[in-house]
């Protein structure tokens, strides 16, 4: 993929104040479509958790019926629950192409909501303000990788193979650790996790705009990929700092009386 330099100084390429602000544009617009599903994520899965919690007290719900929480929770549900959002986001990005932007747009605030209903347990087991903090330093973790991989001149392509190898070994030791239930092999996914996931905001951030540069030569055609590009890279900023996000809460996070 062309990196920054390369494209503004191309013979019969955009001027590089156009592009520039181009640029400026199209981060803009993924920052917002990923801040706008981190909002549906977390306002369902307060709603959900905290009702959840009022259940397992033996209180009444102030939203969702307790009858539904039990038959998401506690039966084989549970499972589809866990493990949906993951089957829906490969779904999504092999479908995506076949979409409108109009539609996509719409398919990953439904992803966001999936998300905040599969994480909404942990509204139930960690304090507010433990949560709170956990998300703010993720947050501040996030905006400074991010910011990394928009700025540095360090070609990061050659990180993506590796990460996303320790992406799927992830997966699989998670999978795994719901039957073996170990402590330590607990503690190892999620360090290993908060650096993989560190890394790939980084990665996908510098990804993003060599992609826009690449794409805003190409006119017409260009502008139909960039639509759905901004989509599928909020997408993945969005995972990268949720995962961060769950992971830290491994170690910030405090239980819930």
């Amino acid at each position: 993929m062309a990196n920054y330099e390369s494209v503004v100084r191309r013979p019969g390429s955009v001027a590089q104040a156009d592009m520039d602000a181009g640029l400026r544009a199209y981060m803009n617009k993924v920052y917002s479509l990923m801040g706008v599903a981190m909002i549906i994520t977390g306002i369902v899965a307060y709603v959900f958790g905290n009702d959840l919690y009022a259940v397992m007290r033996g209180q009444e719900t102030a939203i969702v019926p307790a009858s539904l929480l039990i038959t998401i929770f506690n039966t084989p549900l549970k499972y589809a629950v866990m493990f949906g959002p993951l089957i829906f986001v490969f779904a999504f990005a092999a479908m995506i192409n076949k979409m409108s932007a109009s539609t996509a747009q719409i398919v990953f605030w439904v992803f966001s909501a999936m998300m905040g209903l599969s994480i909404s347990w942990i509204f139930a087991a960690f304090t507010g303000m433990s949560i709170a903090q956990t998300f703010f330093a993720t947050a501040i973790a996030f905006l400074g990788l991010s910011l990394y991989g928009y700025t540095t001149k360090k070609d990061l392509s050659g990180w993506g193979s590796f990460l996303i190898m320790g992406v799927i070994g992830l997966v699989v030791c998670s999978i795994l650790n719901i039957w073996l239930q170990s402590s330590a092999l607990s503690f190892a996914v999620s360090i290993i996790g908060i650096l993989i996931f560190a890394g790939l905001t980084a990665y996908d951030t510098q990804r993003l705009k060599n992609e826009y540069l690449h794409y805003a030569q190409m006119g017409s055609q260009g502008a139909a990929y960039l639509a759905k590009g901004a989509i599928m890279g909020a997408l993945s900023l969005y995972i990268n700092f949720l995962n961060m996000f769950m992971f830290l809460l491994q170690f910030m996070g405090a239980a819930r009386e």
